[in-house]
Parts: structure tokens; C-alpha cells; sequence
């Protein structure tokens, strides 16, 4: 850095130059953060779908499917007993 004293035109190009960047720095954030949300958004929508799709299989399949399990535990049950 230079030690000498800045006239005021060459700390105003140098505030303006700053000024810029972070301009573009902004613009270039915001950018990335749309990105990001419309790619958020995209598997939001893919995962639900795949959710939706699941719970329609289940829901399609018969309900005498799932096995009782009472009957497992009632036979159990009168094993140990009867011994």
C-alpha cells in the first residue's frame, strides 16, 4: 500500500471502484441464492411426488395383506401355559 496521501478525486474513484464490486458481489449472491431455491424447490417437488406416489401404492393394496398379529400372540401365550 502506498504510504502518500490520497487526493480526494482518487479516494472518490476508489469508494466508487468499491462500490461497484459490491454491487456485483450483491447481484451475483442473489443469484446464486435463486439458484439454490428454485433447486430446492425442484427436489421439494420431486420428493413429494415420490411421497404421494408411495402412499397411493399403500393405500392400493388390500388391507387383508398385513398379517394379524393377535393370533401370533394368542398361540404364544398358551404354549408357555400349557407347559
Amino acid at each position: 500500500m502506498d504510504s502518500e496521501p490520497k487526493t480526494a478525486a482518487e479516494m472518490k474513484e476508489i469508494r466508487i471502484k468499491r462500490k461497484e464490486a459490491q454491487d456485483a458481489e450483491g447481484i451475483k449472491a442473489m443469484a446464486d441464492i435463486a439458484a439454490a431455491d428454485i433447486a430446492i424447490r425442484k427436489r421439494t417437488e420431486k420428493l413429494r411426488a415420490i411421497r404421494l406416489a408411495k402412499e397411493a401404492a399403500e393405500a392400493a393394496k388390500p388391507a387383508a395383506s398385513a398379517k394379524p398379529k393377535t393370533k401370533a400372540k394368542t398361540a404364544a401365550k398358551t404354549k408357555k401355559s400349557a407347559s
